[in-house]
C-alpha cells in the first residue's frame, strides 16, 4: 500500500482539551481519551512498519498550567504506565523516555522505570515518550555533557561532529522523517528541534483523540507525495 515509509515518526499530541470542550466534557476527559488513543495508535504505527515513534506527551512549559491539571496529568501517567506496561510488552514495543526527571514526582519516575525495564529487550518498535521535555533544553544539556567530557579528557574539539552530538541527546535516535501535529496548529513548540532538521511536516486539523488508524494511514499517503531532497536540487527535472 505504501511505497515508502518513514523510519522515525514524531507526533505532537495536540487538541485533547478542545476535543473535550466541543463535547461539553472536562479537559481531563480529553486527556484520558488522548492517552487511550496513543495506546491504540502506537500499535498500528509499528504494524505499518515504522521503527521509531516519538510523541510529545508533556512539555517543560506544561508545568505552567493549573495545579489541578498538572496533578491530573501526572496521576494519569502513573496509572497509564502501570496499567499499559503489559500491553506494550505483549506487543513487543520498547518504551523509552526523553526529558528531564527533576520536576517529576517520585511515583511518576517509578512508573516510568517499570515500563522501561519490562520492555527493554523488545524489538518490534521503539516508542519514545517525551515527558517534561524541551528541545532547547535538550541541546543545552547535550552541550554541557560534551564540555564535561572535554574537561575530563574524554573528548577533544576535533572529535565533535553532528553524529557525535546526536549521541549526547536524551536518546540516541535516528533523525525524524515525518512530524505530525494534530489539531491544525502550525508550530513545533520546542519539540525535538535537533532531530526535526529535515523532517517533513504534516498538520491535520483533527484533534488527537480522533487521530485514529485511518487518519494515520492518510498521513502516510501524504508522505508518499513528498520529495525529500535534503537541500539538493535535481536539475534534470
Amino acid at each position: 500500500m505504501f511505497e515508502k515509509l518513514p523510519n522515525h515518526v514524531a507526533i505532537i499530541l495536540d487538541g485533547n482539551g478542545r476535543w473535550a470542550k466541543e463535547r461539553n466534557l472536562s479537559r481531563s476527559k480529553g486527556h484520558e481519551e488522548g492517552f487511550r488513543n496513543l495506546k491504540r495508535l502506537s500499535k498500528h504505527v509499528f504494524k505499518r512498519g515504522v521503527k521509531y515513534l516519538s510523541v510529545y506527551a508533556f512539555s517543560e512549559e506544561n508545568f505552567k498550567r493549573s495545579r489541578d491539571e498538572v496533578k491530573f496529568l501526572m496521576d494519569l501517567f502513573v496509572k497509564g504506565f502501570k496499567k499499559d506496561k503489559t500491553f506494550f510488552h505483549k506487543e513487543n514495543i520498547k518504551v523509552i523516555f526523553s526529558g528531564r526527571e527533576d520536576k517529576l514526582r517520585k511515583d511518576v519516575k517509578q512508573a516510568m522505570d517499570e515500563i522501561v525495564k519490562l520492555t527493554a529487550n523488545n524489538n518490534g518498535g521503539i516508542l519514545n515518550i517525551c515527558l517534561n521535555y524541551s528541545g532547547q533544553r535538550e541541546i543545552v544539556d547535550a552541550t554541557i555533557k560534551i564540555i564535561n567530557d572535554i574537561q575530563n579528557n574524554k573528548l577533544n574539539t576535533e572529535m565533535i561532529t553532528k553524529e557525535l552530538f546526536s549521541k549526547y541527546l536524551y536518546q540516541d535516535l535516528p533523525e525524524i522523517d515525518f512530524l505530525i501535529r494534530t489539531s491544525g496548529e502550525y508550530r513545533l513548540s520546542n519539540f525535538m528541534l535537533w532531530q526535526n532538521a529535515y523532517a517533513e511536516f504534516y498538520f491535520p486539523s483533527i484533534y488527537f483523540p480522533d487521530f485514529n488508524e485511518k487518519a494515520f494511514d492518510e498521513a502516510l499517503l501524504e508522505y508518499q507525495k513528498r520529495d525529500r531532497r535534503y537541500g539538493n536540487i535535481d536539475y534534470s527535472k
